[in-house]
């Protein structure tokens, strides 16, 4: 039996859901290729219990990406300035990332203007998670898929890309993708490439795209792709949009 190749993406600090779908597909590494393509962390409460498992599940063989939320991680406690912090932890769930580290909100709470002060935050397993994150992938491509984050420039190759494309990237590639190879995709709900609030299956776009984002944060399902048989998978979210 060939080995499966199976991917993942935008567990947002959902573990519980991570765990049930490896469950529900009999993940197991010895026989399987599982990818995960990013946002590992933000919005969803066990942030740091899900980046422990993806560091547990790359000690296995997984093949771990970096997303936008990890990118945005790093930009607002690797020296980023006041507007990097605010626009992790204010717009994109780094608060309560924080808090699943053990952080009280006091001691994340955001000082405006003249008086802005990033806290000072202490913590052995942020700094190993930190240390993990940095040294994420962008891309991981076999003889027919792209396995990424986000997208890929049309007219260039993942290893082209900007590396901030790879990881941002959105209208111009689900319109405008043109290479020979099929790329697997995160980053986009795919109710939103659907056009239908209700859908949150995978999206097949006519230009060898596949989006596997279910929107699981947001009420919708974490999916999981075969690629090697194109069967799919998922688990619905027990949480209101």
């Amino acid at each position: 039996m060939s080995k499966r190749t199976l991917a993942i993406s935008d567990i947002h600090g959902e573990l519980h859901l991570l765990d049930r779908l490896l469950h529900q597909i009999s993940y197991d590494p010895a026989a399987d290729q599982l990818v995960l393509l990013g946002d590992y962390i933000d919005r969803g409460p066990l942030s740091m219990q899900t980046l422990d498992r993806v560091i547990d599940l790359c000690a296995e063989g997984a093949i771990a990406l970096k997303g936008n939320h990890e990118d945005l991680m790093l930009r607002a406690l690797d020296g980023g300035d006041e507007e990097d912090w605010k626009r992790w932890i204010v717009r994109n769930g780094g608060c309560v990332t924080l808090e699943s580290y053990g952080f009280s909100d006091k001691e994340l709470r955001v000082e405006l203007g003249a008086n802005y002060r990033r806290p000072e935050l202490r913590s052995e397993t942020l700094e190993r998670h930190l240390d993990f994150v940095r040294g994420l992938g962008l891309f991981y491509e076999t003889d027919d898929f792209v396995f990424v984050h986000a997208g890929i420039p049309p007219g260039l190759t993942a290893a082209e890309a900007d590396p901030s494309d790879l990881i941002w990237i959105r209208e111009p590639f689900h319109r405008g993708y043109d290479g020979s190879k099929t790329v697997v995709f995160g980053h986009t709900p795919t109710r939103g490439l659907h056009g239908d609030e209700d859908n949150n299956d995978l999206y097949y776009g006519a230009n060898r795209i596949i989006g596997i984002d279910g929107g699981a944060v947001f009420g919708g399902q974490l999916n999981a792709l075969d690629t090697q048989s194109g069967q799919t998978f998922y688990v619905k979210s027990d949480s209101p949009a």
